[in-house]
């Protein structure tokens, strides 16, 4: 007897569709699995062993041979239990094989037969839609409010074995994909009125959203630094329909969404502490899972207190940057995680924090400021596309009345409408719609070329800039964006002296001090 299951594993973030092959005949009793780690395989067995003798369900004392296909993917986790015990108990004639022909099913069993939820139910259901042959897919019911939301996909959720087997005999219902709304993301989040003062540091922060582009903030304790990258993502836009599925997805292979939750319509921000390991921060371990790079994705990671990382670990950082993956290569499998985050980063000028104040403060020995800089890579600073010096509040600004300014609905209206003219520029050049950087940092070299280009004025300004800073190429090109991203703010067509002076300015104002140097 032969009998086949579909189900899927998880190689990174990406869905390989698995067939969970079952043949039974006669020979020595017992359950025998290829294709699966063999740890992993041992504790199947057991489970559905288990689980099947405490629902009184018979398994056949005959030979049992199960193969997961293709052999070579690698494959970890408790997913399979329910497909493996659905095939099993199909070859005893308990289900027939027509059931689940164009079903697929994924769960961990507990030993009383209750289903338990797995990670990644949301990239496996986007790539269930796309198999012309499967048009069912039952997932734990703890999981099945992951997929509320994305079209074309029919997902049932089930609590245990027996509604299973009830729904595939035709005298059971399962839970269908839907869930309440997720009332955390509706939740307004600080606000940036809340922040006295820092009228030049509210502006920074605005252009960094309306361009995604990273951002140093340095200053001394108690300045504002901390309350004023947590303000960042309410001036962010929402995540776009195709985006909210790639940042879900990531949450999803990670473990992070929790039952019930639809997909996430706000862009994350992630704030790592400062011990954080590599493997922590770009994502790692015995069975690779993202890390808070990754689950940055298309938001925001923070990283408080700069120089206290480890610099191999802010060092691994660079290549994300540039790339917006993460690469992992591992003796028998290499994964890709998506890793397109903006980086803002706050730090002391010194070990004390008070190098900077006028108040003469400062104790640390120029030994100790050069050591406590160090630790921060030129290459790695060469990336922070605006650095900024917050200076202390004043006590008019922090006992008075706030000052009238914007509001952080205003900003956001102001950073959507950027981004609104920096995609429909781009869509109008290149003459499509799909694939496009979707804010000014993220622009290459071709696409700054053209879009950036300068009058007379300002290409003598910044090449008189490249001179006196030793700015490097890559300083320019993001210099050049940051000016692209002011002029969009004030709604200019074109890029003028104007602009690019202001973006000089985020780059080597205070280059007297190496933090801010090109």
């Amino acid at each position: 007897m032969f009998h086949v299951v579909h189900t899927f594993a998880l190689v990174g973030v990406e869905p390989i569709r698995i067939r969970v092959e079952i043949t039974i005949r006669r020979g020595t009793p017992g359950i025998r699995t290829s294709g699966l780690a063999p740890s992993a395989a041992r504790e199947t067995v057991e489970r559905i062993r288990a689980a099947a003798a405490n629902l009184g369900l018979r398994i056949p004392g005959l030979r049992i041979t199960v193969n997961l296909a293709p052999a070579d993917v690698p494959k970890a986790g408790a997913s399979f239990d329910l497909p493996l015990l659905i095939g099993v108990l199909a070859g005893a004639g308990t289900i027939p094989q027509r059931q689940f022909e164009r079903t697929a099913l994924v769960g961990e069993l507990g030993l009383d037969g209750s289903i338990r939820p797995v990670r990644g139910i949301l990239p496996m259901a986007l790539r269930c839609r796309t198999e012309p042959d499967l048009d069912t897919l039952i997932v734990p019911r703890d999981n099945v409010g992951e997929v509320a939301g994305v079209p074309d996909v029919t997902a049932l959720g089930a609590a245990d074995l027996q509604s299973v087997l009830a729904f595939l005999g035709g005298t059971g219902e399962l839970t269908r994909s839907g869930c309440a709304p997720n009332r955390a993301e509706d939740r307004e989040g600080p606000v940036l009125e809340e922040v006295r003062g820092q009228v030049a540091a509210k502006r920074a922060l605005e252009i960094a959203a309306a361009g995604g582009h990273h951002l140093l903030l340095s200053g001394e304790p108690g300045s504002g630094k901390t309350m004023l990258s947590m303000r960042l993502p309410g001036l962010l836009p929402p995540l776009r329909p195709d985006e909210a599925l790639e940042v879900s997805s990531v949450h999803s292979v990670a473990g992070c969404l929790g039952p019930g939750s639809p997909l996430l319509r706000k862009r994350p921000f992630r704030a790592p502490h400062h011990s954080v390991s590599s493997a922590g921060l770009l994502g790692g371990g015995a069975v690779p899972r993202p890390g808070e790079a990754s689950l940055a994705h298309r938001g925001v990671l923070f990283l408080d207190e700069l120089p206290e990382f480890r610099p191999a670990v802010l060092d691994a950082l660079r290549s994300p940057l540039d790339q917006g993956v993460v690469h992992i290569v591992r003796a028998r499998a290499a994964m890709t995680f998506p890793a397109r985050f903006q980086l803002v980063a706050a730090m002391n000028p010194c070990p004390c924090g008070y190098l900077t104040s006028s108040s003469g403060r400062c104790t640390c020995e120029a030994w100790m400021i050069r050591r406590y800089e160090s630790r921060i890579s030129g290459p790695l600073l060469d990336r922070f596309d605006i650095r900024l010096e917050i200076p202390a509040v004043q006590w008019a600004d922090l006992r008075g009345d706030p000052a009238p300014g914007d509001t952080t609905a205003e900003r956001r209206a102001r950073v959507v409408q950027a981004r609104n003219r920096a995609l429909h520029r781009t869509a109008e050049l290149t003459g499509s719609d799909s694939d496009l950087p979707t804010c000014n940092a993220e622009l290459g070299p071709r696409e700054i070329r053209r879009q950036c280009s300068l009058d007379p004025e300002g290409e003598a300004l910044l090449g008189r800039s490249v001179s006196r800073f030793g700015l490097s190429a890559r300083g320019c090109d993001r210099i050049l964006r940051v000016a692209r991203t002011v002029a969009d703010l004030e709604g200019s067509t074109n890029v003028r002296v104007g602009h690019l002076a202001e973006a000089l300015h985020y780059r080597v104002a205070a280059c007297g001090h190496r933090v801010y140097g090109p």
